[in-house]
Parts: structure tokens; sequence; C-alpha cells
């Protein structure tokens, strides 16, 4: 524990001497050994950040899209981690906070991962059209490259991961890249009820003895479509979803056609890997092919969260489960 107390304050307040974010090389040691400047450079990926993101990712308490930026659903994600622990809860990273996700953690946030053949060799598209009319003629909405695949398959952005890896040919199976070790925590069926902000663009989900089990950034709704109000259930988890489009239901202004069509399963697919279905008809808690804009944009009325964040509640939800809708 005590090995951590100079980074840790290096990491708040800054160090004398200390390199700036934008200055620090992006690399397995930089993150491991990371100090985060007074004033990083939000325009940068810091690796203190990344480091931070990848703890509180692994810990359930999901900051979205790892991407070494300090923005709002990071925030979010401490101050969820503080309000569980019963610190302080100001969104910001202190001693305490810090000290107790270097105690629950004892392997390496970052490590080294050999691109497998099957990272290499999907069946990747192209594009992804624009209309979902015309995504409704593919087969399936795959990842259109490795460098997405291997993305998402570690919970990070795009940018980040090519950021690690410059000149990492990620469509060559053996490639040696550096990824974030995000690992895999499952209880399954254990989640009994969860909890949908409004005002927050989050959502939390709730043990049978009341404990918090995770939190989630969500895009919840528009002034459009809005998302539903008041306390429902969940009623089926359909994972690889298709999805629907009846203009009898639904009226989206950029669908131009006047008939039903469905569109394949797949990762692009508009509602992503898993569809947790809600007794609302209509609704549902789902994924998304856009994971860096969970909770920066609105939705259909349903509540969107990225793939991966989807996949592990959808683990953890069972038939019943209350889903409450909070302004």
């Amino acid at each position: 524990m005590f090995r951590h107390l100079p980074l840790f304050f290096c990491f708040v307040f800054g160090c004398a001497g200390a390199m700036p974010a934008a200055a620090q090389e992006l690399s397995l040691e930089s993150i491991e050994n990371a100090v985060l400047s007074e004033n990083p450079d939000p325009e940068k990926i810091d690796p203190a950040v990344v480091k931070l993101q990848i703890l509180l990712d692994r810990s359930r308490y999901s900051p979205g899209v790892i991407d070494g930026h300090f923005g709002d659903n990071l925030s979010k994600a401490i101050a969820a981690f503080e309000r569980a622990n019963g610190f302080n809860e100001d969104g910001k990273p202190d001693r305490e906070m810090w000290d107790k996700l270097i105690s629950e953690q004892s392997t390496p946030a970052v490590m080294r991962y050999e691109i497998s053949t099957k990272d290499a060799n999907g069946d990747f598209l192209a594009s992804i059209p624009e209309k979902l009319e015309d995504m409704a003629k593919l087969e399936k909405l795959s990842f259109t490259s490795p460098r997405e695949l291997l993305a998402e398959k570690f919970h990070m952005d795009e940018d980040l991961l090519q950021a690690l890896n410059p000149g990492a040919d990620f469509g060559r199976a053996g490639t040696e890249i550096i990824v974030a070790s995000v690992g895999e925590r499952d209880e399954p069926k254990s989640v009994a009820r969860i909890e949908v902000s409004k005002a927050t663009n989050s959502l939390r989900a709730f043990r049978d003895d009341g404990t918090e089990a995770a939190f989630y950034p969500a895009s919840i709704g528009s002034t459009g479509n809005p998302s539903p109000t008041g306390t429902h259930e969940v009623r089926a988890i359909a994972p690889e979803p298709v999805y629907y489009y009846n203009p009898k239901e639904l009226d989206f202004a950029s669908v131009e056609t006047d008939k039903a069509f469905e569109i394949a399963p797949g990762p692009n697919n508009p509602v992503g890997t898993v569809w947790i279905d809600l007794t609302e008809k209509g609704y549902g808690i789902h994924g998304t092919p856009e994971p860096a804009l969970i909770a920066k944009s609105e939705s259909h009325g349903c509540v969107r969260l990225a793939n991966w964040d989807a996949e592990e509640l959808s683990r953890m939800v069972r038939q019943g489960t209350i889903v409450e809708f909070r302004d």
C-alpha cells in the first residue's frame, strides 16, 4: 500500500518536477507508473486518466469508453464509486478512493495481448450505411476493421488503442499489442433492481440485499422520443438482437420508406449486441454501435449503454428485475 502514496499525491495535487501530461510518453510503463499534473491537457491522452478509467471499469463503475480523457462520464463514475464506499462524493479523485481502488486490484491496468487469427480475420464490413433502410440490406452489422473489434473487446476508444500501439498492424495475427486489462466479473442473475436517472444520464444496478452492483453512463430518451416513466420490469433478454423498424409504431425523420424492415444482428446494429426487454412495450436497455457517444447524445426513448456494459448488465439481471425511471 505504501508504495502508492507518492504516486497518489502526484496524481491528485501534482509534483514538483513531474512531467506534464502533454509530454508523457504513452506506454505500458507510463500507465502503470502514471502521475497526473495539476492541469492535465483535456485534449491529450493522459496515462494517469487511462489507469483510473481501467480501475473503475474493473470495479464495475463504468467510465464508458476508456479514452484517456477526463470528462463527464469519468467524473460520474468516480462520484458513484465514492458514494458506494461512503466517501465525499465530488466526482474528483482523492486519497481515499484512489487507495481503495488500488487495494482491491492487484493486477496491472494494461497488458500485452497477441492478436488472434479470429481477431484479424473477422467478417468485416467496408463501412456502415448511414440510413437504416440501407443497413437492412446487409446480412450482418459486423465490425468495420480489426482495430474496431479490438478496441471494443478491451472497452477502449480506437484512438487510444492506436496511440498505445503506433504502427501496429491490427489485421495481422501474432502481432503483440498493449491493451486495457479490463477482465470480466460476473454475478449471474444477482441484480434485483435498476435505477435509471434521466437527470444524470446514468444507470445504477442493485443486488437483492440493496448493495450497489454496478454503475453505467447511459443515453436516455430525448425530447421527441422520451423514455418511460415510473416502474417496470425486465421481461426478457435477447443477445445479438435483430432490430425491427415498423413505421406504424416508430416515426424517425431519417427513414423515408413506409414499409417495415429488419436489420441483422451485430455490434454495429442500432441496438448493439444485446437487448434487455422491458414490460413497457417497445422499450428496452440495449447496446450501441457508438460507445463514445454514450451520455453525450440522445436515444429514441430507450436506455442505451456501451455494448460491453449492456452485455455485463444482461448477465446480472433476470426476468422480473425492477426498473425504476427517475427524473
